[in-house]
C-alpha cells in the first residue's frame, strides 16, 4: 500500500462496498442532529439579528421582540407542517426540487435547485463565521483572524463528512444534544429565576442605544411597520435548514417518510422553544445589542462613551453570564457548546447539498461527477465543491456574520414558495382521480396546509426582498441566476451529446480502408512490439513514420531499419522547425482527406513505469500527440504499452495489497478463521 493510500485510509477509513449502503442509514436519534443542527443552531444568531434591527430606533422598540418571535415561530410551524406533507408524498429525496419539477415544470425545478444550492453554501459560510466570532470572543488571540479560523473549521468538517453520513452523524450527535441541554437548561433556569424575582440584568443593561439618524423621533405607523418587517425578515433566518430533511429522506431508516416527518416535528418544537425562551430572557434582562460594526451607537449611562476596548458579547453569551452569575462553569459550558454547534450546523448543508447535487447530476443539470459515491458511499465530489464555495465566501466577506446574514434567507424562501405551490398542484391533480372519501379528506387537509403555508411564505419572501434587497439580497439573486443559467447550459450540453451519440444504421457501415501508422522514434523493443501488433490487425496499409529533426539520427535509424530487413516501409517526415507533433497530425489529416470514408489508425509505443518520478521523464510527447489526434475526425489512437521493470514493482505492490488481510475481514467472512494472514492492515 502506497503512502497516498495509507493517508487516505487514515483520513476516510476503510472502503465500503455498494452493498453496504443500508448500513449507513440513520435512526431518528442520529438523523435529528445530522439534519436539524442548522435550524437549531440558528438560535445562536437569529435573536441577535432581531435585536440588531430593532436597535435602529433605540432600545424602546425591544418591546416588540417577543411578538416578532411569535410571528417567526408561526411561520416555522407552518413550514414544518407543509414539509411533513412533502416527505410523505415525495420520499425519494428530491425535496423542493422534485416537487417543483414534477408539478410546475423543469424551469421551476431548476429555479428551486439554484436557490437551494446558494442557500446550502451560505449555511456553511454563516454558521462557521458565527462560530468564529464566538471563538474570538472566548480566545482573544483569534480576534482579527476569524476568517482563517473559519476556513480551518470548514476543512475539518469536510474531512469528517468524507468519512460518510453515518460516521459523521454519530460524531456530531453528542455536541448537538449537549447544545439542546445547554440552551434549554439555561433558559429553564433563567425563567425559574424570573418567576422567583432574582433574575439579574445583563452586562449591557446599563448602556443606552443611540437611534440612527431619522429614527430618533416618534415613529410613524409606516416607519414602525417597516422596522418590524426588517426585524421579522432577519429573525426568519431561524427557518433555514428546515428543508434539509425533505432532501435527506433516503438517509433515514425504514419507514423513511414517517421517521423523517417525526424528526421534522421534533425539530420544530425544540427550535421554537429555544428561540422564544432566548428572546424572552433577553428582553427581561434588558440586553442592549447593536450591529458589531457600529458599537459607537452604544453609550454608557449618562451619554458618555464606552470604555476603551469594549467587546460586545452575543445575546446567548450575555444571558448565560447573567443566569449563571454564581456558577461560572455553566456559562463556559453554554458558550463552548454554542460555538461547537455553530460549526457542526454546517453539517446540515454537507448532507443536503451532495444529495441534491447527485439528483441534479442524474437529471443532466450538473456534472456527472457529483453523482458518484466515494470510498465511504458519500457523494465526495459534492462535499468538496460545497467546501470550496463556502471558503471562498468566508474569505470574501472576512467571516462577518452580519454581512453574510443579509444574503441568507432569500434562496430558502424562494424554494419554500415554489415547493408549496407544487404541493398544491400535486394534491389537486390527485383529487381529480381519487374517489375514496377518507383519502380525499386527508388530501383536502394536506392541500389546505400547503395553501396556508404558501400564503405565509409568500408574505415573508416579499418582506425579505423589500427589506434586504439593497442590504445584500441582490447578490443572492444574482448568484441564483448564475446557477440557473449554468444548470440550463449543462442540460443543453448533455442533451446535444445524447442526440449526437444516438446509434443509427449508418454506424454499422465498415470503413472502406484502414491506413495504419506506427510511430517510430528508435528501433527498439517498444517499436517492434507496436509494429507486430499493428500487423496482426491486418490493415489495408501499414507503414512506420519518423519525424526527422536531426540528420545523423535519421540516417542511423534508416541504416538499422535496412539491416533488420523489416518489410514495413519507413516514411520520414522532415521537420525544419524541430516540431514532432505537428508533422504527424498534418500527415494523418492528409491521409484522411485523400480517403474520407477510410480510417487512420495511429499506433503509439509507450513505456510503462512504476515510480511517480519516472512519469515525469517519459511519454510527454505521446501525451501531447494523443491530445491533438483526439480532435481529428477519422483518426483512431492506439497505445501499445511496453512495461519496464519498475512497472513490475508497482504491480507487485498492488498484488500484495489485494492479498493482505484487512481489519474486519474475519468478522465479515472474507477470510476463514484458520487462515494465517501475511500481514494485518489496521489502517
Amino acid at each position: 500500500m502506497s503512502v497516498g493510500d495509507v493517508s487516505k485510509r487514515i483520513l476516510l477509513g476503510r472502503k465500503l462496498r455498494s452493498s453496504q449502503l443500508g448500513e449507513t442509514l440513520l435512526p431518528k436519534r442520529i438523523a435529528l442532529p445530522v439534519f436539524a443542527s442548522d435550524a437549531l443552531s440558528s438560535v445562536a444568531y437569529a435573536p441577535d439579528e432581531v435585536f440588531i434591527m430593532l436597535a435602529v430606533a433605540g432600545a424602546s422598540t425591544y418591546v416588540w421582540s417577543w411578538k416578532i418571535g411569535i410571528a417567526v415561530a408561526l411561520v416555522m410551524l407552518t413550514v414544518i407542517a407543509s414539509y411533513r406533507q412533502t416527505v410523505h408524498a415525495y420520499p425519494s429525496g428530491g425535496g423542493d426540487y422534485e416537487v417543483a419539477t414534477v408539478n410546475l415544470g423543469r424551469n421551476a425545478g431548476v429555479t428551486v435547485a439554484s436557490a437551494l444550492l446558494v442557500d446550502y453554501v451560505l449555511t456553511v459560510a454563516v454558521s462557521i463565521s458565527s462560530a468564529a466570532q464566538y471563538a474570538a470572543g472566548a480566545i482573544p488571540g483569534l480576534i482579527g483572524h476569524e476568517a482563517t479560523a473559519a476556513t480551518v473549521a470548514v476543512i475539518l468538517l469536510t474531512a469528517m463528512n468524507l468519512r460518510g453520513v453515518r460516521e459523521s452523524g454519530a460524531f456530531f450527535a453528542v455536541p448537538t444534544y449537549l447544545f439542546m441541554v445547554a440552551i434549554l437548561g439555561m433558559c429553564g433556569y433563567g425563567l425559574l429565576r424570573l418567576l422567583a424575582g432574582d433574575l439579574p440584568l445583563a452586562e449591557s443593561a446599563g448602556l443606552e442605544i443611540v437611534p440612527d439618524e431619522g429614527w430618533d423621533g416618534p415613529l410613524s405607523q409606516v416607519a414602525l411597520l417597516f422596522l418590524l418587517a426588517r426585524a421579522f425578515s432577519s429573525g426568519c433566518a431561524a427557518l433555514t435548514g428546515v428543508e434539509a430533511i425533505s432532501n435527506g429522506v433516503p438517509a433515514f431508516r425504514k419507514p423513511k417518510s414517517r421517521n423523517a416527518a417525526t424528526t421534522l416535528l421534533m425539530l420544530g418544537l425544540i427550535a421554537i422553544s429555544m428561540m422564544m425562551s432566548v428572546i424572552v430572557l433577553a428582553k427581561k434582562m434588558s440586553i442592549r445589542y447593536v450591529d458589531p460594526h457600529h458599537l459607537d451607537k452604544l453609550r454608557a449611562a449618562g451619554g458618555s462613551g464606552l470604555p476603551e476596548g469594549y467587546d460586545q458579547h452575543p445575546v446567548i453569551s450575555q444571558i448565560a453570564n447573567g443566569v449563571f452569575d454564581h456558577f461560572p462553569p455553566g456559562f463556559y459550558f453554554v458558550v463552548t457548546v454554542t460555538g461547537i454547534i455553530l460549526v457542526l450546523a454546517a453539517n446540515t448543508a454537507f448532507n443536503g447539498f451532495p444529495v441534491l447535487g447527485s439528483i441534479l447530476a442524474q437529471d443532466g443539470l450538473a456534472p456527472r461527477s457529483l453523482g458518484s459515491r466515494g470510498d465511504r458511499l458519500a457523494y465526495s465530489n459534492g462535499i468538496v465543491f460545497l467546501a470550496a464555495m463556502s471558503i471562498l465566501l468566508i474569505i470574501v466577506f472576512d467571516a462577518e456574520t452580519t454581512k453574510l446574514i443579509q444574503l441568507y434567507i432569500v434562496g430558502v424562501f424562494v424554494s419554500f414558495n415554489l415547493s408549496q405551490l407544487g404541493m398544491i398542484r400535486h394534491w389537486t391533480r390527485h383529487l381529480a382521480t381519487e374517489r375514496d372519501p377518507a383519502v380525499r379528506r386527508r388530501m383536502l387537509r394536506s392541500r389546505a396546509i400547503n395553501t396556508f403555508g404558501l400564503g405565509m411564505t409568500a408574505v415573508v419572501l416579499v418582506i425579505v426582498l423589500i427589506t434586504k434587497f439593497l442590504a445584500g439580497a441582490w447578490i443572492t439573486i444574482l448568484a441564483m441566476a448564475f446557477f440557473f443559467m449554468v444548470m440550463k447550459a449543462i442540460g443543453r450540453h448533455y442533451a446535444r451529446v445524447e442526440l449526437e451519440l444516438a446509434a443509427d444504421e449508418q454506424d454499422k457501415v465498415m470503413p472502406t480502408r484502414v491506413h495504419a501508422i506506427v510511430l517510430a522514434s528508435k528501433l527498439h523493443k517498444p517499436t517492434l512490439r507496436a509494429l507486430a501488433f499493428a500487423r496482426a490487425t491486418r490493415p489495408n496499409v501499414l507503414e512506420a513514420i519518423y519525424v526527422s529533426i536531426d540528420a545523423k539520427a535519421t540516417n542511423r535509424l534508416l541504416e538499422e531499419w535496412d539491416d533488420r530487413h523489416l518489410d514495413i516501409p519507413l516514411k520520414v517526415l522532415h521537420s525544419p522547425y524541430r516540431e514532432v507533433v505537428r508533422p504527424i497530425v498534418e500527415y494523418t489529416q492528409e491521409i484522411r482527406r485523400a480517403s474520407p470514408r477510410g480510417v487512420v489508425a495511429v499506433y503509439i509505443p509507450e513505456y510503462v513505469v512504476g515510480r511517480w518520478w519516472e512519469q515525469l521523464l517519459h511519454n510527454q510527447t505521446a501525451l501531447r500527440l494523443k491530445g491533438r489526434l483526439l480532435f481529428t475526425p477519422g483518426v483512431m489512437v492506439i497505445s501499445v504499452p511496453y512495461q519496464l521493470r519498475s512497472s513490475q514493482l508497482a504491480q507487485e505492490r498492488g498484488r500484495l495489497d489485494e492479498e493482505r488481510v484487512h481489519a474486519g475481514d474475519l468478522r465479515r467472512g472474507r477470510v476463514a478463521s484458520g487462515d494465517t494472514p501475511r500481514q494485518i492492515d489496521d489502517v
